[in-house]
């Protein structure tokens, strides 16, 4: 018996581990990619593109989603840094920029308890220009997080997270566009501390920049 439960503690860090290192891999190969070193037109230091975002909305965990357990409920509050690295990519309907998206994201957490959880995301994004109006965006990535909160299945304070997802831009008045996102959002310790029962969550956004 113990046999099996210290192959089933080493296989849950392996899948942890696994999952961490895809989600860094996914975000170096936008970040990096040949085709976009070749083909685009590299941004550099030019900040004359970027822009800042605040976005915010509502997330939640789902039990018996993968290993989840508990069923976490948070309204999120996330400025946002968008710095574009490469303009001009393809042509077609896959026309857009790739940028990097830093965030520093603070999610009050409203169920099981109160409290609060805060970290930083680095995600790569691409989006697709060849709309008029509605543009949509593709982003991935991660970064540290800490949880103030005392969530059964959590065995560690510092957590890591990674997320992928879709958004939507739209443009609005004084050169300001409006943003809607869904993200798929995993958080868990990378099996660093026992127990480390991950939350796997979708949350719903929506934000403006400026």
């Amino acid at each position: 018996m113990a046999y099996s439960n210290k192959h089933l503690t080493i296989q849950k860090c392996q899948t942890t581990r696994r999952s961490l290192i895809l989600s860094f891999l996914f975000g170096l190969f936008l970040s990096c990619s040949p085709v976009h070193c070749c083909l685009a037109e590299a941004a550099g230091l030019d900040l004359s593109n970027d822009n800042w975002a605040f976005i915010g909305g509502y997330g939640q965990s789902f039990p018996g989603w993968g290993e989840t357990t508990e069923r976490v409920e948070t309204i999120d509050f996330i400025p946002r840094y968008n710095h574009r690295i490469f303009d001009n990519l393809g042509s077609g309907w896959y026309r857009g920029f790739h940028s990097i998206l830093v965030e520093l994201p603070v999610s009050v957490v409203v169920s099981p308890e109160n409290s609060a959880m805060v970290g930083t995301n680095f995600l790569a994004a691409y989006t697709f220009t060849a709309g008029l109006q509605w543009q949509p965006y593709l982003f991935g990535g991660g970064g540290p997080v800490y949880s103030f909160a005392d969530i059964p299945g959590m065995g560690a304070e510092l957590n890591g997270n990674y997320q992928f997802g879709i958004g939507l831009k739209y443009p609005w008045e004084f050169s300001r566009q409006f943003l809607v996102e869904l993200r798929y959002h995993h958080i868990s310790n990378a099996g660093s501390e026992e127990p480390n029962a991950p939350l796997n969550s979708i949350k719903l956004l929506f934000g403006v920049t400026f």
